[in-house]
């Protein structure tokens, strides 16, 4: 296998039925504040690594790694049998696709470019 893209974990996503509360209680206990993205989706400001919070069913925090090349990395994961949850889609911002891991945890990926 050829040497990995760059890549460095660089985001952590929450999900929360109760949004507003979730960011209130982030807010009064770590005194982060926020940047709305929407109705359902708030950047979290201050925490020393960039993370989120959107509106949803509770789920295990989102890891995301920062690559500066996607397609390189997606190939990297399907080669050692990770199963791809969802492929490339673009955001506000950049690109990136969601994985679980063989152990379990769904990550994903994302870039810039």
């Amino acid at each position: 296998m050829t040497n990995p893209p760059k890549a460095a974990l660089d985001y952590v996503e929450f999900t929360s039925p109760r949004l507003e509360e979730t960011q209130q209680f982030m807010g009064d206990v770590f005194g982060w504040t926020f940047e709305d993205y929407g109705p359902d989706y708030k950047d979290i400001q201050g925490a020393g690594t960039g993370g989120g919070i959107e509106r949803g069913a509770l789920r295990a925090p989102l890891p995301v790694v920062r690559t500066d090349d996607l397609d390189a990395m997606l190939t990297r994961v399907k080669e050692t049998g990770a199963e791809i949850t969802q492929e490339i889609f673009e955001f506000p911002g950049g690109r990136r696709f969601q994985f679980r891991e063989p152990g379990g945890t769904e990550m994903a990926v994302w870039t810039t470019d």
